[in-house]
């Protein structure tokens, strides 16, 4: 069956009934939907009436809240890999007024909603009482859904019948419920805070039961720069202007109506602790004391306490040993280690093969045992620390140039340059140390490039250039791709002291003195880390390894 990019799911069983359906009702348009699922729920829409239905507001009610928490697990668990949204537009207490006194029509959809991605392809759960049904089913679906939002007039309509006699069985043991839906209270304006990088169910949770609980406005703190120092992987972090601009365009999709306000976060509370038209603020069972922290600020600020709605965390069924047992942006950003984060630069100025990866990172990052472990795996290893030696040897053009530069007075006994002499002479002095390396760099670089071109003639696949001032110097031309080696700052500090008996101040020092992991990572095709134990590196070295194979044999394929 072919499948499309963007599709709607209008889910019409009851509510007590869809727990059972969710995962498999995903599973099945997860076959056909590849890029984004919208998530429409109507319970009790018939679709098989003959007359066609209209779009009506649904009460906001607690198992509703329940149902969009398992869907975003279910879709989770079955088919991460698309892009899933709940779409709230609908749901709206019948007794809400808006514009002071004036009623809201019982229609949700005066005119149909634009949605951020084009739908080409409208999905029901809907099940036929028999198959005769099938047509006028699937085009009373599509006039139904175009009378919700714009879609295309040739909208394709596909009928879901996910394991259904398993399911029918199943629920034949459900009893009807025998009291009346619990009303879930709502809120003028409700408040959350996080940091919401690269949105997944979690936070898609959050951002929906919010928008459920919030009648007017929705504010939002995102954490800026001062709140990511502790997170892990920070580098990963997206920037703060692409992590609002993913927030908005997720929250108009789910319900346009709210006024939306995203300010950045630079302390733990915000503008929760000063606004005093918020009245609600949506916590986890993580969360929960960072809420009852505002509360408290609130009182010495002379404001009443917000109500703290809690939502449960979300298990991830696909975690490892690194990551954590919730759905969390931190797992998410350990999985991006050993892929492909940015397209290879333009290199067709460079032979095809060998393929050479530029390998660099800070001190005290593994780099170097990584680049050994490349290295073990077929790679030829270029260790630019060592023909950094070489090119200070005697007879060398560089040994001359520095003895003229720097003077004679750096001669040992046996005519060697004593590096450490020479690095007091440069030490602190950003003129004096450029003026050496203009001297070194490009001596190193032609050895490099030497031995890339032996390489070659040996009929060798992949180089990698071990190579710490990679960036610094400008080799990237050398290269097909830039693969960094990040650790956070503190673990590179205790590794430097233990490793060169150097003081925290020293170490620290020479830390400060190189590119920083986040300029660094800007300039990253790959990125790796050394953070945990050494298997899971080597597992990450791995998965890199494989798909850079694939990537070379996609080139040479191309060529």
């Amino acid at each position: 069956m072919s499948m499309f990019s963007t599709g709607i799911l209008v889910l019409t069983s009851p509510l007590h009934t869809l727990p059972l359906r969710i995962a498999p009702v995903l599973s099945s348009a997860a076959q056909l939907v590849e890029r984004t699922l919208y998530v429409h729920l109507h319970p009790g829409l018939n679709l098989g009436s003959g007359s066609q239905p209209r779009p009506v507001f649904i009460p906001p009610v607690v198992d509703l809240s329940a149902v969009i928490s398992r869907l975003y697990s279910n879709a989770a668990n079955v088919c991460g890999h698309l892009d899933v949204r709940v779409l709230l537009t609908n749901v709206h207490a019948q007794s809400a007024a808006c514009n002071g006194n004036q009623a809201i029509p019982n229609c949700p959809f005066p005119t149909p909603q634009s949605l951020s991605h084009s739908p080409e392809v409208v999905l029901t759960d809907f099940p036929l009482q028999d198959p005769g049904q099938s047509h006028q089913v699937k085009q009373c679906l599509q006039r139904y859904t175009g009378r919700c939002y714009v879609c295309s007039p040739s909208l394709h309509s596909e009928l879901l019948y996910p394991q259904i006699m398993k399911l029918q069985e199943k629920e034949e043991g459900l009893k009807e419920p025998e009291e009346k839906a619990k009303p879930l209270e709502t809120y003028s304006d409700v408040v959350v805070g996080g940091t919401f990088d690269r949105l997944h169910g979690a936070h898609r949770t959050l951002l929906n039961i919010s928008c459920l609980l919030a009648d007017r406005r929705f504010l939002i703190g995102v954490c800026d720069q001062a709140m990511l120092k502790k997170k892990v992987l920070k580098e990963l972090i997206q920037p703060y202007s692409l992590r609002v601009q993913k927030l908005e365009e997720f929250l108009q999709d789910v319900k346009p109506s709210l006024n939306v306000e995203i300010v950045p976060l630079d302390d733990p509370f915000g503008a929760s602790i000063v606004d005093p038209l918020l009245q609600c603020i949506v916590v986890s069972e993580e969360t929960r004391k960072g809420g009852e922290a505002v509360n408290k600020k609130r009182a010495e600020n002379g404001l009443p306490a917000l109500i703290l709605h809690e939502i449960q965390l979300l298990k991830d069924a696909h975690h490892t040993e690194i990551e954590e047992e919730k759905i969390s942006s931190s797992s998410l950003r350990s999985r991006l280690l050993g892929t492909l984060l940015t397209p290879p630069k333009d290199t067709s100025h460079l032979p095809p093969l060998p393929y050479v990866i530029g390998l660099t990172g800070g001190s005290g990052s593994g780099k170097s045992s990584i680049a050994r472990q490349l290295e073990a795996l077929g790679a030829v290893r270029i260790d630019c620390d060592k023909l950094g030696h070489e090119v200070y040897q005697p007879g060398t053009a560089a040994y001359h140039r520095v003895l003229e530069e720097f003077g004679s007075d750096l001669l040992n006994e046996d005519k060697t340059i004593n590096r450490r002499a020479l690095g007091k002479k440069v030490f602190g002095n950003q003129e004096r140390l450029k003026a050496l390396t203009d001297i070194v760099w490009p001596e190193i670089a032609l050895l490099v490039k030497s031995i890339i071109s032996q390489a070659r003639e040996e009929g060798k696949q992949v180089c990698v250039v071990d190579a710490a001032v990679l960036l610094e110097a400008s080799w990237t031309d050398m290269v097909h791709e830039v693969w960094v080696t990040v650790i956070p700052e503190e673990e590179a500090v205790t590794r430097i002291t233990e490793r060169d008996g150097v003081t925290k101040e020293e170490a620290l020092r020479r830390l400060q003195s190189q590119w920083s992991n986040s300029k660094q990572v800007e300039h990253a095709n790959v990125v790796l880390s050394t953070l945990w134990q050494p298997e899971v590196t080597r597992k990450q070295v791995l998965k890199a390894w494989d798909l850079l194979q694939k990537r070379v044999q996609k080139r040479q394929q191309a060529q």
